[in-house]
Protein backbone atom coordinates (compact mmCIF):
# COMPACT_ATOMS: atom_id res chain seq x y z
CA UNK A 1 0.00 0.00 0.00
CA UNK A 2 2.84 2.10 0.83
CA UNK A 3 3.30 3.13 -3.20
CA UNK A 4 0.07 3.12 -3.76
CA UNK A 5 -0.28 6.20 -0.96
CA UNK A 6 3.25 7.61 -2.54
CA UNK A 7 1.34 7.20 -6.11
CA UNK A 8 -1.51 9.16 -4.41
CA UNK A 9 0.44 11.81 -2.92
CA UNK A 10 2.62 12.82 -6.10
CA UNK A 11 -0.76 12.77 -8.31
CA UNK A 12 -2.07 15.13 -5.82
CA UNK A 13 1.29 17.36 -5.58
CA UNK A 14 1.23 17.50 -9.38
CA UNK A 15 -2.25 18.20 -10.35
CA UNK A 16 -1.95 21.36 -8.01
CA UNK A 17 1.49 22.74 -9.68
CA UNK A 18 -1.29 22.64 -12.62
CA UNK A 19 -3.20 24.45 -11.14
CA UNK A 20 -0.43 26.88 -10.22
CA UNK A 21 -0.07 26.88 -14.49
CA UNK A 22 -3.34 27.76 -15.08
CA UNK A 23 -2.84 30.92 -13.11
CA UNK A 24 0.27 31.45 -14.45
CA UNK A 25 -1.35 30.96 -18.02
CA UNK A 26 -4.21 33.37 -17.49
CA UNK A 27 -1.58 35.55 -15.87
CA UNK A 28 0.49 35.99 -19.27
CA UNK A 29 -2.78 36.15 -21.27
CA UNK A 30 -3.74 38.77 -19.36
CA UNK A 31 -0.34 40.88 -19.80
CA UNK A 32 -0.57 40.00 -23.51
CA UNK A 33 -3.63 42.24 -23.72
CA UNK A 34 -2.49 45.25 -22.45
CA UNK A 35 0.67 44.95 -24.81
CA UNK A 36 0.89 46.39 -28.38
CA UNK A 37 0.35 44.25 -31.28
CA UNK A 38 3.71 42.45 -32.04
CA UNK A 39 4.39 41.77 -28.54
CA UNK A 40 0.77 40.67 -27.57
CA UNK A 41 1.06 38.30 -30.65
CA UNK A 42 4.48 37.23 -29.47
CA UNK A 43 2.91 36.70 -25.40
CA UNK A 44 -0.43 35.14 -27.19
CA UNK A 45 2.47 32.52 -28.92
CA UNK A 46 4.43 31.53 -25.69
CA UNK A 47 1.19 30.96 -23.58
CA UNK A 48 -0.09 28.39 -26.34
CA UNK A 49 3.07 26.41 -25.83
CA UNK A 50 2.66 26.72 -22.05
CA UNK A 51 -1.19 25.47 -22.66
CA UNK A 52 0.61 22.65 -24.67
CA UNK A 53 3.26 21.88 -22.83
CA UNK A 54 0.72 21.79 -19.68
CA UNK A 55 -1.93 19.76 -21.47
CA UNK A 56 1.45 17.26 -22.31
CA UNK A 57 1.67 17.43 -18.76
CA UNK A 58 -1.93 16.65 -18.07
CA UNK A 59 -1.55 13.72 -20.37
CA UNK A 60 1.26 12.48 -18.34
CA UNK A 61 0.00 12.31 -14.96
CA UNK A 62 -3.22 10.41 -16.69
CA UNK A 63 -0.95 7.88 -17.96
CA UNK A 64 0.70 7.77 -14.40
CA UNK A 65 -2.31 7.19 -12.41
CA UNK A 66 -3.15 4.24 -14.40
CA UNK A 67 0.28 2.85 -14.15
CA UNK A 68 1.60 1.03 -11.32
CA UNK A 69 5.20 -0.93 -10.02
CA UNK A 70 7.87 -0.51 -12.56
CA UNK A 71 5.75 1.32 -14.93
CA UNK A 72 5.45 4.16 -12.35
CA UNK A 73 8.51 4.94 -11.52
CA UNK A 74 9.19 4.90 -15.61
CA UNK A 75 6.54 7.54 -16.19
CA UNK A 76 7.20 9.72 -13.29
CA UNK A 77 10.45 10.53 -15.23
CA UNK A 78 7.94 11.39 -17.63
CA UNK A 79 5.91 13.57 -15.48
CA UNK A 80 8.81 14.99 -14.16
CA UNK A 81 10.52 16.29 -17.83
CA UNK A 82 7.16 17.56 -18.36
CA UNK A 83 6.88 19.86 -15.36
CA UNK A 84 10.34 21.13 -16.19
CA UNK A 85 9.37 21.79 -19.88
CA UNK A 86 6.79 24.05 -18.67
CA UNK A 87 8.71 25.89 -15.85
CA UNK A 88 11.14 26.30 -19.23
CA UNK A 89 8.38 27.81 -21.19
CA UNK A 90 7.46 29.91 -18.04
CA UNK A 91 10.94 31.18 -17.66
CA UNK A 92 10.84 32.45 -21.24
CA UNK A 93 7.71 33.93 -21.37
CA UNK A 94 7.77 35.77 -17.57
CA UNK A 95 10.83 37.39 -19.48
CA UNK A 96 9.07 39.10 -22.54
CA UNK A 97 6.88 41.16 -20.20
CA UNK A 98 9.32 42.21 -17.55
Amino acid sequence: MEDQEQKEAYRKKTEAQIEEWNARIDQLRAQAKKKEADARIDLDRKADEMAARRDDLKNRLNELKSSSGQAWSEMKGGVEKAVSDLRTAWEKARKSFE
